[in-house]
């Protein structure tokens, strides 16, 4: 059976690509991804959300294979995905702290944004990439609900502040796009491009 490597420690493309079908063992990057030098996650001065999602989600799968060459591990496919969110032109990633979670969800509430997730597979020096682009609105949220879901931790580690399958899914009034691509994996754009790769579903 054909394996990869999944280049993220997210647990919801771990079930994303479980779903699928798709064999894979965890490919860790030693100080983590916001961290590691070789993949820089801060944004370029002028950068777009488009040219700044490829970047960053083809420098993870890059240096995924160059890590597999460091600790002799057998070659094999390398996956990498990355996920973020453009409101009014601009880049939110991830929240500092929970006042920055709060705030992030203050101004998308009762807005439309966009949701970008770029998926990449290296391999043999090739990479392959595709982006989902999903766009998401936000009924108005109290206050006081803001509060509770920032309370709760959901949104600390997530682009946006907010996770679309946990508690965060009662803030959705409308989503275009991609369901799985706002949790951080589009699964049919995911799956065409493994077929690039020699999978077959």
């Amino acid at each position: 059976m054909m394996r990869l490597y999944l280049a993220s420690r997210s647990p919801r493309r771990r079930e994303l690509l479980t779903q699928m079908g798709v064999a894979f063992d965890t490919l860790i990057f030693r100080t983590g991804l916001r961290c590691d030098p070789q993949v820089d996650e801060s944004t370029l001065a002028g950068e777009g959300a488009e040219p700044y999602v490829e970047r960053v989600t083809r420098a993870k799968a890059e240096h995924g294979l160059n890590l597999l060459a460091e600790r002799r591990l057998p070659q094999r496919p390398i996956l990498a995905a990355d996920t973020t969110l453009e409101f009014a032109g601009e880049i939110i990633g991830k929240p500092m702290d929970e006042d920055d979670a709060a705030a992030i969800l203050r101004r998308l509430s009762g807005n439309t944004h966009r949701v970008l997730t770029g998926v990449a597979v290296s391999f043999e020096g090739r990479t392959e990439y595709v982006l989902s682009v999903s766009e998401v609105r936000f009924r108005q949220i109290e206050d006081e609900e803001i509060r509770h879901y920032v309370r709760s931790g959901e949104p600390m580690d997530k682009a946006g502040a907010y996770g679309i399958q946990g508690r965060a899914g009662l803030f959705v009034e409308h989503l275009a796009g991609s369901y799985t691509g706002v949790m951080g994996l589009p699964v049919c754009e995911t799956g065409e491009l493994l077929k690039c790769f020699g999978w077959r579903f």
